[in-house]
């Protein structure tokens, strides 16, 4: 394959920064410097990377945003705001627990959403440089947890938790197992490892419940917290999804 996929394969890095890679000399495959974007490889190879391309890896920015419903995670629709628009000076927080140093250029580019969450939904949204990353979290055989808190519009019943946890298909396939935990007759947290467009509301109304507030607390190891609103944060460099 491609030595680009290969690396976007094995977590090493994006493809498109496999091409930023081979344009600096920053690859070694079998001892030999790659020069040419197209290099095929097999999986008995030895990649090595320089630590040029690992100091470049460490500059590039993750952040989290408390998305407000009425932004769109990705591309804007009519009437809409997209939700990176909120990314500014004025709305970054620093963590009291994680303080962070790094120096940020303005305007920030390249950050792209890794995931989606719908326009009536709120909570955390990731948005990120780093191609490694994006594909940890949006990846077709990515098992990261999101945790969702719910309100429907009624009281549940314990065959409709049933049914939520699992037995349900959408798209006709049968859904992974999720968590599901009532916290009051019409509020439960919801822990997925899969994403699909508006899952969390498509699966309600299938056992006969309408969502009338959606809001993502964790991606994996990574917790919403006291963000507020419309305000983002820097992922620390000790943290880890």
């Amino acid at each position: 394959m491609r030595l680009s996929k290969y690396l976007s394969q094995k977590g090493i890095c994006s493809r498109r920064e496999a091409e930023l890679f081979i344009q600096n000399g920053w690859l070694q495959v079998d001892g030999n410097v790659v020069c040419e974007p197209g290099t095929q490889v097999d999986d008995n190879c030895q990649v090595v990377v320089d630590p040029q391309a690992q100091e470049y890896q460490k500059q590039l920015l993750t952040i989290l945003l408390n998305k407000p419903i009425g932004y769109v995670s990705s591309q804007p629709e009519k009437n809409y705001k997209p939700a990176v628009s909120l990314i500014k000076r004025q709305t970054q927080v620093q963590s009291q627990e994680l303080p962070d140093t790094r120096t940020i250029n303005w305007p920030i580019n390249g950050l792209a959403p890794a995931g989606r969450l719908d326009i009536d939904s709120s909570g955390l949204l990731v948005f990120t440089q780093d191609g490694r990353i994006a594909r940890k979290l949006i990846a077709s055989d990515s098992q990261i947890e999101k945790e969702y808190l719910v309100r429907v519009d009624k009281p549940m019943y314990a065959s409709q938790i049933k049914r939520l946890s699992h037995g349900l298909k959408l798209d006709d396939i049968i859904l992974q197992k999720a968590i599901v935990e009532p916290l009051d007759k019409k509020y439960f947290r919801m822990i997925l490892t899969e994403g699909r467009k508006r899952q969390i509301r498509r699966m309600c109304a299938m056992v006969g419940l309408e969502v009338v507030g959606l809001k993502r607390v964790r991606i994996g190891n990574v917790r919403l917290g006291p963000l507020r609103s419309g305000k983002w944060r820097l992922l620390g460099t000790d943290e880890n999804f």
